[in-house]
């Protein structure tokens, strides 16, 4: 929980968005090389990864909920604010599940993160699509996932090391 007043909390909690969504608006400059649609770096969800772990659990819920939906206004569409929150409601249940077992690290927590995004969005797809051949795309978002998730725990490890919170 943040110290503080309320509007410290507030404000707090502002710039942590704001963080999120810059690294949401770069990570859509940034090209994946390999070519396969929909897989991205997750770069947002450092912050949610950090804020998790150092503020606690609704503070990142907050975070992640409200940089999804300025996203997805701002440089996306109602249907990518629809994957996106199917992704990171499923992928924040069980980072949060996974960091309350105490048997996961910083790193554990978000490449099972990195993966149940994927799968949300993909069981979100299947649904609105009405076809589970989709499914067959399975091995291939969860590879990503656990590679992107990988990454992104190490960098939201090390920063937890820098930034003062109780990481």
């Amino acid at each position: 929980m943040m110290k503080g007043s309320k509007t410290e909390r507030i404000a707090g909690l502002g710039l942590l968005t704001s963080l999120a969504l810059i690294a949401s608006y770069i990570e859509l400059l940034i090209p994946v090389p390999i070519g396969i649609p929909g897989v991205k770096l997750g770069l947002a969800n450092m912050v949610t990864v950090w804020v998790l772990y150092a503020l606690g659990p609704v503070e990142a819920l907050a975070v992640n909920g409200m940089r999804i939906l300025l996203a997805g206004f701002l440089f996306g569409s109602l249907s990518m604010i629809l994957y996106s929150l199917a992704g990171a409601a499923l992928s924040f249940l069980c980072m949060y599940l996974a960091k309350k077992s105490g048997m996961f690290s910083v790193t554990g927590v978000s490449i099972i993160g990195g993966v149940m995004h994927n799968v949300g969005q993909l069981l979100v797809a299947v649904c609105v699509l009405e076809t589970v051949s989709l499914l067959y795309y399975g091995p291939v978002l969860l590879a990503a996932g656990l590679i992107t998730g990988l990454l992104i725990g190490i960098i939201a490890r090390e920063a937890g090391r820098r930034i003062p919170g109780k990481m």
